[in-house]
């Protein structure tokens, strides 16, 4: 799966939900939608962003395009932080604006998006999720479901982390990089661990990373996390160089899994590969050092059994430092 960086778009006053539409039917219309499917996105990015403003009292939308075996998708994730959505039901009754206001609302958003979910806590706030492909496009079903997100430090036009993650018959592998410092040599550095990733099928955690410190020697390097979780098996394996952190959750506990301290590209690393058990139920995270190490689920009742997509939303939400890149990729098994 082609994994694209998101887009942070701030939406604090009335004239930006124009701005977050125009935006939204441009990346759409160069990723090949329809004029029809376009202006469906658009009605989505628009209702998605007034909510923000006159609900929310302001937000950020995060939009990124991707690409599942050539088949184009675009993904919103609006977020705010309060007051949350009391009656989330009335919320989301098809034709209900949440704001009171003539608006599509967000049951026609669900209504008009191929993959919808939400979640709402008083006071945290609410995070919403709406994922939309070409009319055409049929939607695939795996074992594992994996979302994730990477986001630009303020100030930058790139990223400087990258993630993607690769779905097999009965597994899926996951790859997190980090690259030194921020802006376009990071970005260089954390897209060669992932193309190395891409290009080598390989087996082992330890194998992959070995192969991506190889590869970006000419790069300023890198820190990076490979996860390899196994259904049948009952497994997950991972490995892990520099400041990429990891754990699975699973019935109110949290393991956190190990990395080594290093940088892929420079002198000799050390790497090791480590496996852990994989409970029914379990939910795996793993995050760049954008994200701050105490993150923690307690105070968002129901958010575990959401989407994924949300919940990397919300860590990115509640737990960003503020002056870094950040990446969060969330996975469990499919209901």
């Amino acid at each position: 799966m082609e994994v694209g960086t998101h887009t942070a778009l701030a939406v604090v006053e009335s004239s930006q939900p124009s701005a977050v539409r125009f935006a939204a039917r441009q990346v759409v219309e160069r990723a090949g939608f329809s004029e029809t499917d376009s202006y469906r996105t658009g009605l989505v990015a628009t209702e998605l962003a007034t909510n923000l403003v006159k609900h929310a009292h302001g937000g950020e939308i995060l939009m990124r395009v991707a690409s599942d075996r050539g088949v184009p998708e675009v993904e919103f994730i609006a977020i705010d932080r309060g007051p949350g959505i009391a009656n989330l039901s009335a919320a989301l009754a098809d034709g209900q604006s949440t704001t009171g206001t003539t608006g599509i609302g967000l049951g026609a958003v669900r209504r008009l998006s191929d993959e919808f979910d939400i979640h709402s806590c008083v006071p945290h706030g609410t995070a919403v999720m709406a994922r939309l492909r070409p009319a055409e496009a049929a939607g695939r079903s795996r074992p594992f479901v994996v979302a994730g997100m990477s986001v630009a430090k303020s100030g930058e036009t790139e990223c400087g982390d990258a993630w993607t993650v690769d779905h097999r018959s009965d597994d899926v592998v996951a790859i997190v990089a980090d690259g030194l410092g921020h802006g376009p040599f990071a970005a260089q550095a954390a897209g060669a661990v992932v193309q190395s990733f891409r290009d080598r099928r390989v087996e082992s955690c330890a194998e992959a990373l070995q192969a991506a410190h190889d590869n970006v020697r000419h790069t300023r390097g890198a820190a990076a996390a490979v996860a390899y979780i196994s259904r049948s098996m009952r497994h997950l394996r991972f490995a892990g160089v520099g400041n990429i952190a990891a754990a699975v959750l699973s019935d109110g506990s949290m393991r956190h899994v190990v990395s080594h301290n290093g940088t892929l590209g420079h002198a000799a690393i050390h790497v090791r590969e480590y496996t852990y058990p994989w409970p029914a139920h379990a939910l795996f995270v793993m995050h760049s050092d954008g994200l701050v190490s105490h993150w923690s689920l307690d105070r968002y009742p129901g958010l575990r059994v959401r989407h994924p997509a949300l919940i990397a939303g919300v860590l990115y939400r509640d737990f960003s430092r503020g002056r870094d890149d950040v990446t969060v990729v969330v996975g469990r098994e499919a209901a």
